[in-house]
């Protein structure tokens, strides 16, 4: 029988199946889906008391009617590429997260416009040669929305004034790009007050922001502030502007974790230009700055960077040029990095210049490399380096504690029931999605490049970064004493648990996010297998279209299921799992807990809660 002659039989069966489920007692499944698969396979890998997965488990399955699961494991299994010729259809039926590329948007929009709303949405030329007037946008896209571009925005406008009151607040893997801003613009006054803030993996870019300006007022007050795991470029600031006034009041500030960011020329070239920085990175954790040129060639400006890197832990930072060739400007750094940790290198100051007033307040770095300043016309009022001041990382964790959410990490002894404690966010940022049935799962390569390829990701886009670094975390090698795999299928998962741990295991999770982000009152506590130490498997979601967890082993264990309370009423709202590392010797010494917590690895144990979407594995508790 050939391929096609089977595939049909197959379907047919399949077919049948599904209009007799109709019928199916409420009790009873239809042994064709993948609800009923599951509860096969956990029975035979994990013949113990527990009789089927937990609920949160089985949630997380596709909802593939049984039809289409059909039709997709055969074309997976002929091609896993042809699935991205039926893609529309394909991430609707299995719940996967897509992204399209937008379709240049041709509405007609009139020149005064105020956007209360937008959203998803690709304006390919707004507000060209625009005269007086205003435009605003009061919220420009909200949570989860993963791509929108202006790629071109007030092109030769004059006196004409821009607000952007919310941009993209919150979201969730974040693609917003400008490719060009108020290129060629004159005079009016342009605000920025909120720019992707709390935003979870954005990939940001500006390619191209009031070049050929004259007279314009520019002003960002918030930009990225307080965002997490990311990625934001400005390749030209201001370039070759005139008169124009240019304020960052905040860039990457409040606490912002991980985040990259390059500013490849800041107001370059310009003529009688006042540029003000007032705060950039500050209070970071673990950033990677990167300021490739910052008011090269300027003409009578005046120039100033209030706070640089100001309290920001770890990271890694570069400033190649600041004022190079400038003439006849007043130019001020007030403060780079002070009581901040991490690798610096700064490269060129004020070389070049003629004329101007240069100052550097103060300079406060380890590990530093300054080269290229001018000899002449520079005053340091405070330089220090790594030879002549080191920072006590015990007299600054007081600082430092500010990077750490309350709550994140906490000792042993507060899982007592009447212990009132700060509970963190722990809710689950990634957008929803669902595990493949692992017939198709399993015949899609885990590479970067076929599944950006097979999901239709643009290279630079936020997706496809994130596929690359779920890839990469996966084919990691194992730290020391380490087991992990990346489980791509709910069996996948089953696979690797059994494997670690024996047949005779179960599966827990904090059953929701009631309480998160304030005070919990600790009720009863039940510490797992008697509260012995253990070994267990941490399953945590990594970012990919269909549901990829990476797990791991975790030696050296106690696990704990304890009541969260209200503090108000003391009503039961929520049953959280707890897990405590009992062997932190192998942590980093900057590790967040250690931060929040002290002293150091190896000298105390670290407990944290189980966040929505994560999960473990222990051997089965019998009590």
């Amino acid at each position: 029988m050939d391929c096609d002659r089977m595939l049909f039989f197959i379907l047919l069966s399949l077919s049948t199946a599904t209009a007799a489920d109709s019928q199916t007692p409420a009790n009873s499944l239809n042994p064709f889906t993948e609800k009923a698969a599951l509860l096969r396979y956990w029975k035979r890998k994990i013949p113990n008391s527990s009789p089927h997965p937990a609920p949160f488990l089985v949630s997380k399955l596709t909802p593939l009617s049984i039809s289409d699961a059909a039709k997709f494991s055969a074309l997976a299994a002929s091609d896993p590429f042809k699935l991205s010729t039926i893609l529309p259809r394909f991430c609707s039926a299995a719940a996967l997260l897509c992204t399209a590329e937008l379709n240049p948007s041709l509405a007609s929009h009139p020149r005064d416009s105020a956007f209360s709303g937008y959203d998803n949405s690709n304006f390919s030329n707004y507000g060209t040669d625009a005269g007086g007037g205003a435009s605003s946008f009061k919220n420009y896209f909200g949570n989860e929305t993963p791509l929108s571009t202006f790629r071109r925005y007030g092109h030769g406008s004059g006196g004409h004034d821009d607000s952007f009151t919310i941009y993209g607040p919150r979201g969730n893997i974040v693609g917003a790009n400008f490719t060009s801003y108020g290129t060629k613009s004159a005079g009016g006054i342009d605000k920025f007050n909120s720019y992707s803030n709390s935003s979870n993996i954005p990939v940001l870019g500006f390619t191209n922001y009031a070049t050929d300006g004259t007279g314009r007022v520019e002003g960002f007050l918030h930009y990225a502030d307080d965002d997490n795991v990311g990625q934001q470029t400005f390749s030209s600031y201001g370039k070759r502007g005139s008169g124009v006034t240019s304020g960052f009041s905040s860039y990457a500030h409040k606490y912002s974790n991980i985040i990259e960011s390059g500013f490849a020329h800041y107001g370059e070239n310009g003529d009688g230009n006042r540029d003000t920085f007032t705060s950039y990175s500050e209070h970071a954790n673990i950033p990677d700055n990167h300021f490739q040129s910052y008011g090269s060639g300027s003409t009578a400006g005046i120039e100033t960077f209030t706070t640089y890197r100001h309290e920001s832990n770890i990271g890694d930072d570069s400033f190649a040029s600041y004022d190079k060739d400038g003439d006849h400007g007043s130019v001020e750094f007030t403060n780079y990095g002070n009581e901040s940790s991490g690798s610096d290198a700064f490269k060129g100051y004020g070389e070049g210049s003629t004329n101007g007033q240069i100052t550097f307040k103060s300079y406060f770095e380890d590990d530093t490399t300054f080269k290229s300043y001018a000899k002449t016309g520079i005053d340091f009022k405070s330089y220090h380096n790594s030879s002549s001041a080191q920072i006590n990382a015990e007299s600054r964790r007081p600082e430092m504690k500010q990077w750490v959410e309350a709550g994140k990490f906490f000792r042993e002894r507060s899982l007592k029931k009447g212990t009132v404690m700060p509970m963190p966010d722990i809710n689950d940022r990634t957008p929803p999605r669902s595990f493949l049935p692992r017939s198709i799962a399993g015949k899609i390569p885990l590479s970067a490049t076929a599944v950006s390829k097979i999901f239709k990701f643009s290279p630079d886009s936020s997706m496809a970064k994130a596929v690359a670094s779920t890839v990469a975390d996966c084919e990691r090698s194992p730290s020391r004493g380490e087991t992990k795999r990346c489980a791509t299928s709910a069996e996948d998962m089953i696979d690797f648990a059994v494997s670690v741990l024996g047949s005779d295991v179960e599966v827990r999770s904090t059953s929701n996010t009631k309480g998160s982000q304030g005070n919990i009152l600790i009720g009863e506590v039940k510490a797992v297998n008697g509260g012995n130490v253990t070994e267990s498997v941490s399953c945590h979601q990594s970012l990919f279209p269909y549901l990829v967890y990476y797990c791991h082993s975790v030696p050296r264990v106690r696990v704990y299921e304890a009541e969260i309370l209200a503090v108000d009423s003391k009503k039961k709202i929520n049953d959280g799992v707890a897990i405590c590392h009992v062997d932190t010797s192998d942590w980093a010494p900057g590790h967040g807990a250690f931060v929040a917590l002290g002293p150091g690895p190896g000298k105390i144990e670290v407990c944290h809660w189980i966040f929505e979407g994560d999960m473990t594995w222990t051997v089965h508790d019998l009590a």
